[in-house]
């Protein structure tokens, strides 16, 4: 089912490997007419979509982050997903990060607990 209205998604953590959750988040997105921003600090492209080495370079409208990172990771993310300002976050299975959440949700953004996929899948994006 795709969606009537497109929004912009940041996939943080994304991958170029066909196995990896954020590479099949990357394409079901796309699939539902999603706009997709892959962040990765080495690649350059995934599935012919460009890739932001940062979210520092991201300048426009967001309404999803979708986090595929680990806490060790995610957490010197904070003032970058702040200034961000994206609608919502999602913490998919693996990437959850209490700390990050509360920071998240005391700047106005909304954070959910939830795998991007099966939100996809369910019509609940």
């Amino acid at each position: 089912m795709s969606t009537s209205t497109t929004h912009r998604t940041i996939i943080v953590g994304a991958s170029d490997k066909p196995d990896r959750y954020s590479h099949m988040a990357q394409l079901l997105l796309r699939e539902h007419g999603q706009e997709v921003v892959p962040v990765h600090p080495k690649l350059t492209s995934i599935a012919n979509v460009p890739v932001v080495a940062d979210l520092s370079q991201i300048s426009s409208t967001v309404d999803t982050v979708t986090m595929y990172v680990g806490a060790a990771i995610s957490s010197g993310l904070a003032d970058k997903l702040i200034t961000l300002n994206p609608r919502r976050v999602i913490f998919n299975p693996g990437a959850e990060n209490p700390d990050l959440a509360a920071k998240l949700e005391a700047s106005g953004v909304m954070v959910e607990e939830a795998c991007t996929l099966v939100l996809l899948r369910t019509g609940q994006y």
